[in-house]
């Protein structure tokens, strides 16, 4: 069994959610239980291994992961890699239950990988707004939530927060609130509250005018997919500050391994964004303390009976906005088709690039 947090219960209950087989994993995924862009790629790949190890059809559990959400290139990057590993422990001659360790082993060394990434990343990233913003005391601005919540680690652009803090730079962390399912308002905010980092949480609406005020030194945002000529697809709502940050001056700093870099995906046209559920819109949804007349789980209407709603998950970036990406093999800027490849080319490679 792969025992999960599951987020939708945050920040006011800790509670583990099982998952006894594939299907309950894929549903949990869909419900973002389970979330964040290189974490999906974990459980897919502990996905893939539970299937293994419960004697299922590990193709179809795979595909079946694979597709559980469109957008987030880590989740098939993940899968892929444990079914790899399973096919050739079982073409060289292992049984059923040597391959099922082969998968567990392989999801095992992603789960690593992805912990010692957040770490560079972290350190990337701080080097990198030291040279951006050298008088210090930064105030930043990050969208939905990016931190050990999304990881085998530290995170993403929050582990580069979390650095900031832990050297005494960290003025104020402002935290969108990440409309519709509200991330950044119950998980970030629970993050940055759990590391004693300053904090203010805003409605997304509301970061024009701290942009305005001159109150934003940098935005960190992450990725969950990153195209080849430097697109980035995160959240809905990373656009719009891409577009405030540049209007202002203000650095916007996307910060993701390299897996989530698709070379396969030309541009940002290219990316298919995850329509989600109407009612994430239409509802305020109640996942854990019943409201009056509500039950744990539901939603309460805040739209008139039958009106549509426009829910994309993600929005795209594009490169020419994006003022650096850091990864754990080094730090793109500007971002560009050809950084992009370079980067990705010495991260096989094992060797490290920093380009500014």
């Amino acid at each position: 069994m792969l025992v999960i947090l599951d987020q939708t219960r945050l920040p006011a209950e800790e509670v583990e959610l099982v998952c006894t087989d594939v299907p309950v994993l894929v549903e949990a995924i869909r419900s973002l239980a389970v979330r964040g862009a290189p974490l999906l790629g974990i459980a897919g790949a502990y996905g893939v291994a539970l299937a293994a190890a419960r004697g299922f059809d590990v193709d179809e559990a795979a595909e079946s992961l694979a597709h559980a959400r469109p957008t987030a290139v880590n989740l098939g990057y993940g899968v892929r890699r444990a079914a790899a590993a399973y096919h050739a422990a079982a073409k060289a001659g292992a049984d059923a239950q040597g391959a099922a360790a082969a998968a567990l082993a392989e999801a095992r060394a992603l789960h690593r990988e992805d912990a010692e990434a957040s770490e560079r990343m972290a350190a990337h990233g701080l080097a990198l707004l030291d040279e951006l913003l050298p008088a210090g005391g930064y105030r930043l601005l990050t969208h939905c939530n990016t931190g050990a919540l999304v990881s085998g680690g530290g995170g993403t652009a929050l582990a580069v927060a979390a650095a900031v803090h832990r050297v005494g730079q960290l003025r104020r962390l402002w935290v969108d609130e990440t409309r519709p399912l509200l991330q950044g308002a119950r998980l970030t905010a629970y993050e940055a509250g759990r590391a004693g980092m300053a904090y203010t949480l805003l409605t997304d609406n509301a970061a024009g005018s701290l942009f305005a005020a001159g109150e934003v030194d940098a935005v960190l945002i992450g990725a969950d997919r990153i195209a080849a000529d430097g697109s980035v697809a995160n959240k809905v709502g990373s656009y719009p500050l891409a577009v405030l940050a540049r209007y202002h001056h203000v650095p916007f700093v996307v910060v993701a391994p390299t897996s989530t870099v698709d070379l396969g995906t030309a541009d940002g046209a290219s990316i298919e964004i995850e329509q989600r559920p109407s009612h994430e819109v239409t509802d305020i949804t109640v996942p854990y303390a019943p409201a009056a007349g509500a039950q744990a789980g539901t939603g309460i209407p805040v739209a008139p009976l039958g009106t549509q709603a426009y829910n994309p998950a993600f929005d795209v970036t594009p490169p020419e906005l994006v003022t650096a990406l850091v990864t754990e093999a080094g730090v793109v800027s500007p971002v560009t088709g050809d950084g992009i490849a370079e980067l990705c080319a010495r991260s096989r490679s094992g060797n490290g690039m920093m380009s500014i």
